[in-house]
């Protein structure tokens, strides 16, 4: 792959960009001396943020970039909430979470009563048992929908992984027997529709740290993918891959 031809570059963050509040010098380097002359997105699954809060670290690290820039499983959550006509949800979250889906959902009711239509499930790092015996009853009713923002296992963390939605799904199914209608994140492709439409799929290259989220967006895309060795895939892990990434480098820092 020439990463020279490339004018679009989709960059997951955590473990691709920094590592908890650590930048990982080269991928940023990277994208300092690039930001003007490519179109440069950030994709990230964790939803225990706002959009805001992810432009506002990258410009820590030197990195200024639009809200549009930032991509993230809330946007098609929004979109589709929207389409369905769901006005009504249990929003299992954190306040981050639910003030992002008030601001762009103004008529949007959190309810966890008889009206409710839809249990919708984020990374939520303020989880009660409250919070997940109100959802859990609600799920019970097979006419409540079910939606999740991604499918992380776990989120890195300088000190390890920590449980992720994907966890979190994992005891919903045990104790209620129900999976989501949709998970939103990566890899479903539908996160990078709009960065498609846009700039077509030979000139858009996907960078992350993740094969089974990362590497899966960027084939489910039909985009070519950079494995950065500087979060959770090590090169022992390439041998058992039936496609290899188009380029794998500790971090970008030499281009």
């Amino acid at each position: 792959m020439d990463i020279g031809a490339k004018r679009c570059f989709v960059f997951d963050l955590d473990g691709t960009v920094y590592l908890g509040d650590d930048p990982i010098p080269g991928t940023v380097a990277f994208i300092r001396r690039n930001l003007a002359g490519k179109d440069i997105y950030f994709l990230t699954n964790n939803t225990s943020k706002s959009l805001r809060d992810y432009a506002r670290k990258l410009d820590r690290l030197g990195i200024a970039v639009d809200l549009p820039r930032i991509l993230s499983p809330l946007l098609p959550l929004v979109e589709h909430l929207e389409a369905e006509g769901i006005r009504r949800i249990c929003p299992v979250g954190n306040a981050a979470f639910r003030d992002y889906l008030k601001e762009r959902l103004p008529d949007l009711v959190f309810t966890e009563g008889d009206d409710c239509e839809a249990v919708v499930l984020a990374y939520d790092t303020e989880l009660t048992y409250a919070k997940l015996a109100a959802s859990a009853l609600l799920l019970q009713r097979p006419e409540v929908r079910f939606f999740a923002t991604h499918p992380d296992l776990v989120c890195p963390s300088p000190r390890g992984p920590l449980p992720d939605v994907g966890s979190f799904l994992k005891l919903y199914e045990a104790a209620t027997g129900r999976v989501p209608e949709i998970v939103f994140g990566k890899p479903d492709p539908r996160v990078l529709e709009g960065v498609l439409r846009r700039h077509g799929r030979d000139a858009t290259v996907m960078v992350g740290d993740r094969l089974s989220t990362d590497f899966r967006l960027a084939e489910n895309a039909g985009i070519d993918f950079i494995l950065v060795l500087s979060g959770e895939a090590t090169r022992a892990d390439l041998p058992r891959l039936a496609h290899q990434p188009a380029l794998v480098v500790e971090d970008l820092g030499a281009f």
